[in-house]
């Protein structure tokens, strides 16, 4: 970290062994773990937890203010899991009052120009592709793919394994291990090749496939849909994740995909 042309705040905590290369900008009270990479033009600013083999690219701003009117100088921060890497240009936003923190899982890859908005909680091993843009107060489960160009509308929730397709505006929560695509966003489907990657099996796909059509195609209002999964189909993780998930829904559930021709 020796680097002439960075300013790094004295009161920065900067592992040994990191990399800083010229004209990155360090403020004080940020955290940066062991192995990590910080490109030219970075700007890190208080608030700033960022973990082990990270790789931040230029141009990337990290833990600015929110763009929040009812913030008011709070003391907060973001948190970056280990082995996170964010992308030119991406901007992560601390949390306010609400949370206190924006939270970033391990293994996740920030594209560039992405914006993560404050009180963002993301789980582990999370992809957004370019230009994905969350409002405040998101959560996003592990293992969430987004497309280029979602943008996510404040106070929604993706669950675990979900993937929306590119150009989607999420308006309302996305369950887990499913798909969202079209105008408005609707479900189409569970994400299968996403979920075979991970190595669920066939039979475990097959389950959650089930439980969907219910929710999705027997044309059942949602708390119906509850009741006879819950009583029709056995109990499992998965199940009881994706039942879970619809009752603690705030903002309601995407719904199935229609046709307006």
């Amino acid at each position: 970290m020796n680097q002439p042309l960075a300013y790094v705040h004295p009161g920065a905590k900067i592992a040994k062994n990191v990399v800083i290369e010229p004209f990155a900008t360090i403020h004080n009270n940020v955290t940066i773990g062991q192995g990590t990479w910080i490109g030219s033009n970075v700007t890190i600013m208080e608030g700033a937890r960022i973990g082990k083999n990270c790789n931040i690219f230029p141009g990337a701003v990290i833990s600015a203010p929110p763009q929040d009117l009812k913030y008011n100088g709070e003391e907060t921060i973001v948190e970056i899991g280990n082995n996170t890497t964010v992308r030119e240009c991406a901007t992560i936003n601390k949390g306010t009052a609400d949370r206190m923190k924006t939270k970033i899982g391990k293994n996740c890859l920030i594209m560039a120009y992405c914006h993560i908005a404050h009180d963002c909680f993301i789980g582990d091993n999370c992809i957004f592709s370019n230009n994905s843009t969350l409002a405040g107060h998101v959560t996003i489960g592990a293992n969430v793919v987004l497309a280029g160009l979602v943008a996510v509308h404040q106070f929604v929730s993706i669950g675990n394994h979900a993937f929306v397709t590119g150009g989607s505006l999420v308006r309302k929560d996305v369950p887990p291990y499913v798909k969202g695509a079209r105008e408005p966003m609707s479900y189409v489907g569970i994400n299968s090749v996403g979920l075979r990657r991970r190595g669920f099996s066939s039979d475990k796909i097959r389950e959650i496939q089930n439980i969907y059509r219910i929710l999705y195609q027997k044309n059942y209002n949602n708390s119906q849909a509850v009741q006879i999964i819950e009583a029709e189909m056995e109990a499992t993780p998965e199940r009881d994740e994706i039942l879970q998930f619809i009752r603690d829904s705030q903002r309601g559930i995407m719904k199935g995909y229609f046709s307006t021709n």
